[in-house]
């Protein structure tokens, strides 16, 4: 079953996390008695994240069944997991190594630095972009322009957040993935459970292989 979206999510929405972003951030940043990668990006994802819940509190109780938060069963889970996986090795096959990808995954080196990786590289990175690019993003879109414009702009927006263009060319096939898994089953938990699935294998692998 192929789920409408409500459009729940408007240009207030965007406008406000736009807003509540720089304005949240650059103090935060400039108050930062650490400059190591393990603290910028743990308050960048934690600065995203607020702005997120600064941008939906006009909506209220309706805030999470708006951002996508709606019940699937496991299957949607299981299949968007494996779907993912077998995008992310095709990827792999291009053989770029993004510079930023290797040192965000030094991080992972050491018993607890490999807790404080998967903490963050696999749960509060995955939350808030899957929050911004297939929650905020992806309702705005569908709500005006229709599923299809919401697959595609959130997938090409969430590519090129990543800046580095080896990342980008790697990260916009798995946009398109979690994108079609927001769409089709009408819910962001299977493009969130994958993309946390995904990156949390990425951390493993670092770990192991000491990249």
């Amino acid at each position: 079953m192929i789920y409408k979206e409500s459009g729940s999510i408007g240009g207030r929405e965007v406008i406000l996390f736009l807003v509540a972003l720089p304005l949240l951030g650059f103090p935060a940043f400039w108050l930062l008695p650490e400059r190591s990668l393990l603290a910028v990006l743990g308050l960048f994802f934690g600065i995203g994240l607020l702005a997120v819940a600064v941008a939906v509190v006009p909506l209220g109780s309706a805030a999470l069944p708006a951002l996508g938060f709606r019940s699937v069963g496991w299957r949607p889970l299981l299949w968007g997991t494996l779907g993912t996986a077998a995008v992310s090795i095709a990827v792999s096959q291009i053989g770029l190594e993004p510079q930023g990808v290797k040192q965000a995954m030094k991080i992972a080196h050491g018993p607890m630095a490999l807790l404080v990786g998967l903490a963050l590289l696999a749960g509060l990175a995955p939350l808030v972009e899957e929050l911004v690019f297939r929650g905020l993003l992806y309702g705005w879109l569908a709500g005006r322009w229709g599923a299809g414009m919401a697959v595609i702009g959130s997938s090409i927006a969430f590519a090129a957040a990543h800046v580095e263009p080896a990342h980008v060319i790697l990260v916009l096939p798995l946009g398109l993935m979690f994108g079609w898994l927001r769409w089709r089953s009408g819910s962001l938990w299977p493009s969130l459970v994958a993309h946390m699935a995904n990156n949390g294998l990425a951390v493993l692998a670092a770990a192991l292989l000491k990249v």
